[in-house]
C-alpha cells in the first residue's frame, strides 16, 4: 500500500511535469520568486524569467515541455506587452513627436538591415534572399524591457514615447518584408498578392479606429456600474483584434498595439480599468511569456562547433550595433541627454517574438539553416540580457533627473494637495470618485477624503452608520486604483456649513461638490446650500455635473474670464485641465481673452506640459447660449467663475449654476470658483 502511494507520488515529479495543476504551480512559484532572489544582486527580473525558463525548459532539466498550454499563456503575455504599450503612449505628445517617431523608426529600420546584409553576406557567405531575412531580422526587435519602464514611472517620457512609436513602424515594416520575401520564394508575388495586402490592411485599420471606439464608448456607457464587463470587453478586444490582424495579413502583435492605440482615448491612465489591466498583465501573462522566451534557449549550440559560435557571434554583434547606431543617431539629431539615448537604445536592442517569429517562418520554408536558427537563439538571450540593464540603468537616470526638476520646480512647498469630496447624491459616487482620482496629484500622499454630513437629529447616530456603510463600497472601488482613499462622516445642522468646517480642519485644497438640482420648479434651499459653498469657501471648489462616463469624452471646453489669470487659483485649475486631458487624451477648446491665451501658453511651456488648446474669443456669460451650438454630447464644459474678492469677477456670476442649469441642462459641465487667497505655496511655476 505503502509503495504504492510512494510510486504514484514519484511518478507525479517525473519531468517533464505532466499535472497541468503542478505546471501551474511551479510556473507560479518562479513567478514569484525570480525576481526577489536576483533582485538582491542587482539582476532585472525579466533576466530572471528568461534564466527561469532556461533551466526549466525543454534543453534545461526539461521540467516542463514547451506545448500548447504554454503557448497559448506565452502568446497572450506578447500581445499583452504590445497592448499595454499602445494603451499607455500619451497620444498627445505621440502626435506632436509623430516626426520624431517616424525618424527613429526610419534609422532602427535602415541602419541594421545596411549592417546586416553585408554581414551575411560576405562575411557569413549567406545567398542573398537568405542575406536579406536574416538582416530584416536586425531591424525588428520586442519591447521586452518596456516593463521595467512602466516600472519606474518613466514611460510617459519623450525618448519612451518615440521608441513605441518606432517599432511599431520597423516591425510592421520588417513584418511586410517577410510577407514579400515568402511570396517571392513560393512564386505568389504578384498584383494580387499587393492588392489584397494594401485592401486587407486599409480595412483592418478603419475598423479598428473608426468603428472600435464608438461601440467602446457606448458600451461604457450603457453598463456604466458594471466594471467586470469593462475588463473583458477590452481582453475581447484585444484578441479579435490580434486575429484580423492575422487576416490581414500581419503579425498579430500588431493587431494588439493597434487596439491599444484604438482604446487608449477611452481608458485613463489613472483609471481603476487600467490599473487592472496593468496588474493582470505584469502579474501573470508578461512574466509567463518571458518564461517561454527563456524555454526556447538550447545554450548546447555554443558546443556543436565553431560555425554556430561564429554565426551567434556575428548576429548578436550586428544586432546590437545596428540599434545603438539607430538610438545614438536619434539622440543626436534629437538632442536628448544620454540616459534618454540609453534608454532608446534599451527598448529597441532586445529581440524576441518578432525576431523568431520571422526566424521560424525562414527555418521552416528552408530559407535559412539550423545554425542561423541556434545562432538566433543566442542572439535572443543576449540581446534581452543587455536590453534589460541598459534600460534598468537609463530609466533610473531618468528618475533622478526628473526628481531633481521636480524639486527645484516645487521647492519650498510644504503642504501637499489635499481633496474633499463632500457626497450628498450616493446614486453618483463612482463618476465623482473617478474624477477625483483623475485629477488628483499622483505625487501627494494624502488620501481622497469621502465626507458625508448627517443632520444632526434623533436619528444622527443610526444615520451616520449607514452612510459609512455606504462610502465604504466606495473605499473598495477606489483601491482597484491603488488610490487612498479616508471616510469623514460628521453631524451638523447645515450640510454646507459641515462641508467648511472639514475642509478646515483637513486643510483641504480642492473640494469637489456635487451640482445642485432643480425638480418640478427651482429649490431655492438647494441652490442657497451652494451659495453658501461659494461664499464661505476661500478655496479651490469644482461643482461637477457628470452626465457621462467621465472616459467616454472626447473634448474639453473651457469658458475663462478675463483677467481670470491674476486670481490665485488659476495655476491650480489649469494644471487640473491639463491632467484630465491628458488621462482622457482630449484636445481643448478654450474661449478667452487674449491676454488670458498668452499667460497658459507661458504656463504650457514652463511646465513642460503637452496639452492641445485651441483658443476663441471669450464668450460671456450672457452669451453662453451660443456654446450650446458647439457642445457635443461627448464634450465636457469647463466655466470658470469668480469670487467678489477676486480680479476677474463679474456681477453675472451671481447665481451662475442656476443659469448654467437653465441653458444647458443636459451638457456635463464643471463649474470652477478658483481659491481666492493663497493657501498653500504654488506647485508649479509660475
Amino acid at each position: 500500500m505503502s509503495n504504492s502511494f510512494l510510486s504514484q507520488l514519484m511518478s507525479e515529479f517525473e519531468f517533464p511535469l505532466q499535472s497541468p495543476v503542478l505546471v501551474f504551480s511551479v510556473i507560479l512559484f518562479i513567478i514569484l520568486m525570480a525576481p526577489l532572489l536576483l533582485g538582491r544582486i542587482r539582476v532585472p527580473g525579466i533576466i530572471g524569467f528568461i534564466i527561469s525558463g532556461i533551466v526549466i525548459g525543454p534543453y534545461g532539466l526539461n521540467m516542463i515541455e514547451k506545448n500548447s498550454a504554454v503557448d497559448l499563456f506565452s502568446t497572450i503575455g506578447l500581445l499583452y506587452i504590445m497592448f499595454i504599450a499602445g494603451l499607455e503612449l500619451d497620444l498627445n505628445e505621440f502626435k506632436k513627436k509623430k516626426y520624431k517617431s517616424l525618424t527613429f523608426g526610419f534609422f532602427t529600420f535602415l541602419i541594421p538591415l545596411l549592417i546586416g546584409y553585408p554581414a551575411c553576406y560576405y562575411l557569413l557567405d549567406f545567398s542573398v534572399e537568405t542575406s536579406i531575412l536574416t538582416a530584416s531580422m536586425f531591424a525588428t526587435h520586442t519591447l521586452v524591457t518596456y516593463p521595467i519602464v512602466t516600472k519606474f514611472g518613466v514611460s510617459k517620457n519623450e525618448a519612451v514615447a518615440i521608441s513605441v512609436g518606432g517599432t511599431i513602424l520597423t516591425d510592421t515594416a520588417v513584418l511586410i518584408i517577410l510577407a514579400v520575401i515568402m511570396g517571392s520564394h513560393s512564386g505568389s508575388l504578384n498584383l494580387m498578392f499587393w492588392v489584397r495586402l494594401i485592401i486587407s490592411l486599409t480595412l483592418f485599420s478603419l475598423f479598428m479606429f473608426l468603428l472600435v471606439p464608438k461601440v467602446t464608448k457606448w458600451f461604457f456607457t450603457k453598463l456604466e456600474s458594471e466594471k467586470t464587463s469593462h475588463f473583458i470587453f477590452v481582453l475581447s478586444t484585444v484578441f479579435w483584434a490580434a486575429f484580423l490582424a492575422h487576416l490581414a495579413g500581419v503579425e498579430p502583435i500588431i493587431g494588439a498595439f493597434v487596439a491599444g492605440l484604438a482604446l487608449n482615448p477611452v481608458i485613463p491612465h489613472s483609471s481603476t480599468l487600467m490599473n487592472r489591466i496593468e496588474f493582470t498583465g505584469n502579474a501573470l501573462f508578461i512574466p509567463f511569456f518571458l518564461i517561454s522566451v527563456g524555454m526556447i534557449v538550447d545554450l548546447r549550440v555554443i558546443f556543436q562547433g565553431p560555425q554556430a559560435l561564429i554565426v551567434a557571434g556575428v548576429l548578436t554583434v550586428v544586432a546590437l550595433l545596428g540599434k545603438w547606431l539607430a538610438a545614438r543617431l536619434t539622440g543626436l539629431v534629437y538632442k536628448y541627454s544620454k540616459a534618454q539615448s540609453q534608454v532608446i537604445f534599451g527598448l529597441s536592442s532586445a529581440h524576441a517574438a518578432a525576431t523568431l517569429a520571422i526566424i521560424l517562418v525562414g527555418y521552416n520554408a528552408k530559407i535559412i539553416d539550423i545554425n542561423i536558427l541556434n545562432g538566433t537563439v543566442i542572439l535572443i538571450l543576449i540581446t534581452c540580457i543587455v536590453a534589460s540593464f541598459v534600460t534598468e540603468s537609463a530609466a533610473k537616470k531618468l528618475v533622478a533627473s526628473e526628481e531633481i526638476s521636480l524639486s527645484e520646480l516645487n521647492s519650498g512647498a510644504e503642504l501637499e494637495e489635499s481633496i474633499l469630496l463632500p457626497i450628498a447624491n450616493f446614486n453618483n459616487l463612482e463618476s465623482m470618485m473617478d474624477l477625483a482620482i483623475l485629477l488628483k496629484d499622483k505625487k501627494s500622499l494624502k488620501p481622497i477624503h469621502l465626507l458625508s454630513v448627517v443632520n444632526n437629529n434623533e436619528d444622527a447616530e443610526r444615520n451616520i452608520k449607514q452612510a459609512r456603510k455606504k462610502l465604504e463600497g466606495l473605499v473598495s472601488y477606489a483601491s482597484g486604483s491603488e488610490s487612498v482613499v479616508d471616510i469623514l462622516t460628521t453631524i451638523d445642522y447645515n450640510a454646507a456649513s459641515g462641508v467648511v468646517r472639514t475642509s478646515k480642519e483637513k486643510e483641504a485644497t480642492i473640494i469637489l461638490s456635487g451640482w445642485p438640482r432643480k425638480q418640478s420648479f427651482l429649490n431655492k434651499f438647494i441652490a442657497d446650500k451652494t451659495e453658501y459653498l461659494i461664499e464661505s469657501l476661500d478655496k479651490n471648489l469644482f461643482i461637477c455635473n457628470l452626465n457621462r462616463p467621465i472616459n467616454v469624452f472626447e473634448r474639453i471646453v473651457v469658458s475663462c474670464p478675463p483677467f481670470c489669470e491674476e486670481d490665485e487659483g488659476f495655476k491650480v485649475w489649469l494644471s487640473k485641465l491639463c491632467s484630465l486631458s491628458k488621462e482622457l487624451s482630449a484636445g481643448i477648446l478654450c474661449y478667452c481673452s487674449l491676454q488670458t491665451q498668452k499667460s497658459i501658453n507661458e504656463f504650457l511651456i514652463r511646465n513642460k506640459l503637452n496639452s492641445t488648446f485651441i483658443f476663441n474669443d471669450f464668450i460671456g456669460v450672457d452669451n453662453i447660449a451660443n456654446v450650446k451650438s458647439v457642445l457635443k454630447s461627448n464634450d465636457l464644459l469647463f466655466f470658470v467663475a469668480a469670487r467678489k474678492e477676486s480680479h476677474s469677477y463679474q456681477r453675472s456670476f451671481e447665481h451662475i449654476q442656476i443659469k448654467l442649469e437653465r441653458l444647458l441642462p443636459q451638457a456635463s459641465k464643471i463649474l470652477i470658483f478658483p481659491q481666492v487667497n493663497p493657501l498653500f505655496p504654488e506647485t508649479l511655476s509660475s
